[in-house]
């Protein structure tokens, strides 16, 4: 480092520098020798204490203040590791020709719901009513029953009935099918193609 001179020393303005100069000199060797072992070389190491140096000036009067001008310093050495090791890490070039990005695919059951759509309103009444309300509005079978003046038994055998006919008109006009669990596992789209 070179000298610096002494009326800039002695200036309030550069007290900063002053500070920076006495921690610089006490312990730049260290530093280094920190630097040189953990860096890819001995120029690299030079270079990331040269930036540890600008980042202790640019503290100024801050870096007086600091309790510990020693951690503060080695401190910002190993951040500077770091990213210079960021830095380093291979990176290929992607080609300009990526492929479109995918349309999300949807879980079969959750694909339904153009056929679904399409052939509830060819249910009867009581077998739609129930189960736009039940299944697709959200309103509990019990909630159904009281509005109906049905008993709970009564609403719950009345939905399983619609649920079947709603399942015979999917596989028939939409091509569904089910795994060994009785959960859709696919099917052919809303126009049974």
């Amino acid at each position: 480092m070179p000298e610096p001179e002494t009326s800039r020393m002695d200036s309030g303005v550069d007290s900063g520098f002053a500070c920076v100069l006495r921690a610089w000199q006490a312990h730049e060797a260290e530093l280094l020798g920190f630097l040189a072992h953990h860096a890819s070389d001995a120029d690299a190491a030079q270079d990331l204490l040269q930036e540890v140096f600008v980042k202790a000036l640019r503290q100024g009067e801050g870096f007086c203040a600091l309790d510990n001008p020693r951690a503060w310093l080695f401190q910002v050495a190993r951040n500077a590791l770091v990213d210079a090791g960021r830095l380093r890490r291979p990176s290929a070039e992607l080609s300009g020709e990526l492929p479109a990005p995918q349309a999300e695919e949807r879980a079969p059951v959750e694909a339904l719901d153009a056929c679904i759509a399409r052939n509830l309103p060819l249910l009867g009444e009581q077998d739609r009513d129930i189960v736009q309300r039940c299944d697709l509005d959200g309103l509990t079978v019990r909630a159904y029953a009281e509005s109906a003046g049905l008993s709970l038994p009564a609403a719950k055998a009345r939905l399983l009935r619609a649920r079947k006919r709603l399942r015979d008109a999917l596989v028939e006009r939409c091509g569904v099918r089910f795994d060994p669990d009785g959960s859709v596992c696919c099917h052919a789209g809303p126009d049974g193609a």
